[in-house]
């Protein structure tokens, strides 16, 4: 690979993001785990304002759904409403199952959905899962949605 792969994990569970950093941390990949805790932060991110004026355009997004400010849905939907966004992969992680859920999240244009599991080993082995299906088997666009 020529340079790390860019995640963006939109979580505000500090917990989960200290699991994921560390999953991801033991792949196989260079990466580089960027963090929104909620999810006008995730759009500020993704649209370059603010702070986040020098950050490059992540390769794929984790995108929990239950977030203060701006719920992972309304993140999706902007994400995937937006030409210079809306090719990079959003990987739905969040802890429900509800079946409207699920639905709503692929209307959406989620690429695909992945509950949490609350077990500490089953949540290590669900974002490696994550790693090895996303960062080794897709291919990833990896214009980071540039002038799109």
């Amino acid at each position: 690979m020529s340079r790390p792969v860019e995640i963006l994990l939109v979580e505000d569970s500090l917990g989960d993001v200290r699991l994921t950093r560390e999953a991801f941390k033991e792949g196989k990949l260079a990466n580089n785990l960027h963090v929104a805790q909620d999810g006008e932060a995730a759009l500020a991110f993704l649209r370059r304002e603010g702070s986040y004026k020098d950050v490059v355009r992540p390769d794929l997004i984790l995108l929990d759904l239950n977030l203060p400010k701006k719920d992972g849905r309304e993140v999706l939907a902007t994400i995937k409403a937006d030409d210079k966004l809306k090719r990079i992969p959003v990987v739905i992680l969040t802890t429900s199952k509800a079946e409207q859920d699920v639905l709503r999240a692929y209307d959406l244009h989620a690429n695909c959905y992945v509950t949490k599991p609350v077990d500490l080993e089953q949540f290590l082995l669900v974002v490696k899962m994550i790693e090895e299906f996303w960062l080794q088997i897709v291919k990833l666009p990896r214009s980071n949605g540039e002038d799109a």
